[in-house]
């Protein structure tokens, strides 16, 4: 877990919130958690998706078209 991540407690409150998926097909490629800390670290220090560190999700993982 990086500095600026979510901890277990904040998750334990977050996750439940999040809409369930309805998507059939292929499981995700990336856990919603490391996607929800991958965008958190973006907009705090205010840098582009592809600048993100690849530990958070590729760019192109959020961006893909079926």
């Amino acid at each position: 877990m990086a500095r600026g991540d979510l901890t277990d407690a904040q998750w334990a409150v977050l996750e439940p919130l999040l809409p369930e998926g309805v998507r059939v097909g292929r499981p995700p490629i990336w856990p919603r958690r490391q996607l929800i800390d991958g965008i958190r670290f973006g907009v705090r220090t205010g840098v582009p998706w592809r600048d993100v560190p690849v530990e958070y999700g590729r760019a192109r993982s959020a961006t893909r078209s079926p």
